[in-house]
């Protein structure tokens, strides 16, 4: 953690300052949205598509997954951890959480959209058709060090300090066959690190998503549910993870396909976690079909993740994304993953590979 060099002016300062300031509050997390800062600058490949005015839906949340409200609620598998609280409960299934509501999405839109904006984050997706919502990039300010020269400055010149990292939350709400909502919370991190030997520059680079946040996260939207805050720890810190099986990539036709030895469901839902922690872009989805509409990034990086590994500076050429499907077909306990284009044909280009490649190395 070091301060910037304006900072490092304002320490001249420091004499006024104690007089002035205290420390700010200690807490683990406390984010400031980084929509203004000019230190992480994001080209257009990377940001979300426009938001369609056929996405306006005045009446209410229109999940992408379509299913009967009236059917009777499936029973968890056995790799699955269950705690509740009331209509509210947690599932685990390895290194993945998520909640499970005993309410219809209309239901939960507004309070899980204020949730995010209470906590600092700005919106840059809020698409209730789909039912996805995207934070912009945001500072965990929490992290700062509460060292004697900070305590002093305190909030005089807080704003030029920085931790060095950003993140950035998507949301997603989907109906399940009971008429209740699973919500999944996954992350992604950038860290600003010295580009030379000499320290006198920084560039931006992603870091790994990190789960524990994600855990946080969703115990407070437990909290915001109805949930004191010890019943909602007590309920996050139960259930012991499970060993998630590998996936392996094989070459059908041509064509590059991740094997997996799950069911449908399961499938399913860690394709999706997947696929948000890695950076698509979801457009859509069609649990029907086992269709997931995504939009990707060509890199010649190597790190192909769309939105994560591609140029992050101005000036850099700016690359086109382009639409593809995501296929989940399953065979009895077993599942495979393939990429489509946007027509719904199998693909068998290098981006293809890159992709379940990615999928792949987040799945295992």
């Amino acid at each position: 953690m070091k301060p910037t060099p304006i900072a490092r002016l304002g320490l001249l300062g420091l004499t006024i300052a104690l007089s002035a300031c205290s420390a700010l509050e200690s807490d683990k997390i406390n984010y400031k949205s980084a929509t203004k800062a000019a230190s992480l600058e994001v080209p257009p490949d990377l940001q979300q598509l426009a938001r369609d005015s056929r996405y306006a839906t005045p009446g209410g949340v229109v999940s992408a997954n379509a299913l009967q409200t009236q059917q009777t609620a499936q029973p968890v598998g056995p790799t699955t951890a269950i705690n509740s609280l009331g209509d509210v409960r947690m599932e685990r299934d390895g290194s993945q959480r998520w909640l499970v509501v005993k309410r219809p999405a209309e239901q939960l839109w507004e309070p899980v959209r204020d949730f995010w904006q209470e906590n600092g984050f700005v919106l840059v997706q809020d698409d209730a058709k789909v039912g996805i919502m995207e934070t912009d990039w945001a500072e965990n300010r929490a992290k700062l060090p509460q060292d004697f020269i900070r305590s002093a400055l305190g909030k005089i010149l807080d704003s030029v300090y920085s931790t060095g990292e950003r993140d950035k939350f998507r949301i997603r709400l989907e109906r399940n066959a009971s008429g209740g909502t699973e919500i999944y919370v996954t992350h992604r991190g950038m860290a600003e690190v010295y580009s030379n030997s000499s320290k006198d520059a920084t560039h931006w680079q992603p870091r790994p998503a990190d789960p524990e946040l994600e855990t946080e996260f969703l115990r407070r939207i437990m909290v915001k549910l109805g949930a004191s805050k010890e019943q909602a720890q007590a309920i996050t810190a139960n259930a012991a993870p499970q060993q998630q099986p590998s996936a392996r990539i094989q070459t059908i036709n041509n064509s590059p396909v991740l094997q997996l030895n799950d069911g449908f469901d399961r499938a399913w839902r860690r394709v999706g976690l997947a696929l948000d922690r890695t950076g698509f872009t979801v457009e859509d989805r069609d649990r029907s079909q086992g269709l997931y509409f995504v939009r990707y990034v060509p890199s010649n990086t190597g790190k192909p993740e769309p939105g994560f590994f591609g140029k992050l500076f101005k000036g850099d050429p700016v690359i086109a994304p382009e639409k593809y499907r995501i296929l989940v077909s399953s065979q009895g306990e077993s599942s495979s993953v393939s990429v489509l284009n946007a027509s719904g044909i199998a693909e068998t280009s290098a981006s293809a590979a890159s992709m379940v490649r990615v999928l792949a190395d987040e799945l295992k």
